[in-house]
């Protein structure tokens, strides 16, 4: 039987773009400077991936790039992805490296505002500036800077990856904003992988996990027992590796085939 198009896109994606120096691939990772997103950037870093990462935290933002650099090219700008300007300076800076041929919308907020030590709001009580900013960074954002970047992806044959959650299909007390941007940015996803098939659209829901964010949200409890982000790396590299359909994910469940294989 003959390879289909999609097995014969992967193996050529595997062997042979990858494998071109001159063509090694680039990703713009968002959030990029701890948790989930610095680890990802970590692992496509140790495989030849160049990056363009941002986050809002400057300073975590050049630690990060500090140490990646020692492996690959790496362009840091820290700002908001509610930004214009800054959403247009990394889509160049993508540009100037080739093109991306993968965009992470990783960056997020639970509240759009400091809880400094608070308990997530109820939506009774959620203050409606924080609301708005809940969703210009969970929704807005990662739809504007797709636009922007689309035309590199599609140049590339490349793939978008939209972390979400469980509280995006699971409703919690206290989530209702976080919660709804992030249902929001799921069905989002999956309108723009109508939209665009040639191009892979991936939600990723990373499951939970012992970062400063998921701290933020039960303050004063212990999540020690939480696993950390980079335990469910091997899902996002199975991803990249199988170059699946379109569609939402759970890393626990691409985790489960990888064993499987």
């Amino acid at each position: 039987m003959t390879d289909t198009v999609d097995e014969v896109r992967i193996q050529a994606r595997a062997a042979g773009r990858r494998a071109d120096e001159a063509h090694r691939p680039v990703a713009l990772i968002t959030g990029a400077s701890r948790g989930l997103g610095r680890e990802l950037a970590r692992a496509l870093a140790k495989d030849g991936w160049r990056l363009v990462l941002t986050a809002r935290g400057a300073a975590e933002l050049d630690e990060t790039a500090a140490e990646l650099s020692a492996l690959t090219e790496v362009a840091a700008l820290a700002g908001s992805v509610v930004d214009d300007d800054h959403r247009a300076d990394l889509a160049e800076a993508a540009s100037e490296f080739g093109g991306a041929d993968l965009l992470v919308n990783n960056a997020s907020t639970l509240t759009g505002y400091d809880l400094k030590g608070a308990a997530l709001p109820t939506l009774a009580a959620f203050p409606l500036p924080g609301l708005l900013e809940t969703f210009e960074v969970n929704v807005l954002g990662p739809i504007a800077l797709t636009q922007l970047v689309l035309p590199q992806l599609r140049l590339t044959g490349g793939a978008i990856i939209n972390i979400s959650s469980d509280a995006a299909v699971e409703p919690y007390a206290g989530w209702g904003g976080y919660g709804a941007s992030k249902a929001a940015l799921d069905h989002a996803s999956a309108i723009l992988a109508q939209e665009e098939p040639e191009l892979r659209v991936w939600v990723v829901d990373p499951g939970d996990m012992r970062t400063r964010m998921h701290q933020e949200a039960f303050p004063g409890e212990d999540i020690s027992d939480r696993p950390l982000p980079e335990t469910v790396i091997p899902a996002f590299r199975a991803l990249l590796r199988d170059w699946p359909d379109s569609g939402r994910y759970l890393a626990s469940d691409l985790l489960r085939t990888k064993e499987e294989v």
